[in-house]
């Protein structure tokens, strides 16, 4: 889709949560690039403020930000009212963290946490921006999954688990709010270089880059559905789908454990 049609069909403002480093920073430099105002959310204000600026600086775009933990229990619904008068027809639902390692040993309240940021915001968000785009009729919703998110990941059991509830809540959205002029994309990627595999414990020695999932993501968000970026997001999956279920949790297990981060030396 061409930048200004992009612009039309889902603007004129784009709310990116994530938006700090990775995939979403990504998201808001090309977005920018495309014409949006924007509306960014991360934790780190500072790292928001410098990064509103620049995209200002150089595509003219105007850009709030809100600095939120997405884990906090009131964190979407203030998102929600400061946002009220924007006309935000686009939600880029970028954020989320995952964990490594064996579940019993992992701290509950950051596994908590994480269902929290990757599976209730993001519901929460789609709910409240998704009323206001049914109301203008368009809209777009582009909502996380990932390669883990098919089938159950040994040693990353959380993170995999949450993945899958956003991947089976964007397909039901996708065929419900179409009918409403809104588009809904799953994006499923395998491994991305960004600061997600560091803040996980994880180590990769290789992945796509958070510009290639964009452009995939932007690329098939008019028609809505799934789509697994990058080149290795699409050679992990290719690789496992002939295999069954059973087959594909104890290879990503093996997978996991390789992808432990090593020590410092």
């Amino acid at each position: 889709m061409a930048s200004g049609n992009l612009k039309e069909r889902f603007g004129p403002t784009a709310l990116v949560t994530g938006a700090s480093d990775g995939i979403g920073r990504a998201f808001a430099e090309t977005l920018a690039a495309h014409g949006f105002d924007l509306v960014l959310v991360a934790r780190r204000e500072a790292v928001l403020h410098e990064l509103a600026q620049d995209l200002t600086r150089r595509h003219g775009s105007k850009v709030d930000i809100i600095p939120a933990d997405l884990a906090a229990p009131d964190a979407a619904a203030r998102i929600l009212r400061q946002t009220a008068e924007r006309q935000v027809g686009l939600l880029v639902a970028a954020a989320g963290f995952g964990s490594i390692g064996s579940f019993l040993d992992l701290p509950i309240a950051v596994e908590a946490s994480m269902v929290d940021v990757n599976c209730r915001a993001v519901v929460e968000l789609s709910h409240g921006l998704g009323r206001r785009m049914a109301a203008e009729g368009r809209g777009g919703m582009v909502l996380f999954g990932s390669l883990l998110g098919f089938q159950g990941a040994p040693g990353s059991a959380t993170y995999a688990a949450t993945k899958g509830f956003v991947q089976g809540f964007a397909e039901a959205l996708a065929v419900e709010l179409r009918p409403l002029g809104i588009s809904v994309l799953a994006v499923a990627p395998g491994p991305v270089g960004t600061g997600f595999a560091a803040r996980a414990g994880m180590h990769m020695s290789q992945s796509d880059t958070p510009q290639a999932v964009v452009r995939a993501a932007l690329a098939a968000l008019p028609r809505g559905g799934t789509v697994r970026p990058g080149f290795m997001g699409k050679l992990l999956g290719w690789s496992l789908a002939p295999l069954p279920r059973w087959g594909r949790v104890r290879i990503l297990g093996q997978i996991m454990k390789g992808m432990r981060a090593r020590p410092a030396a």
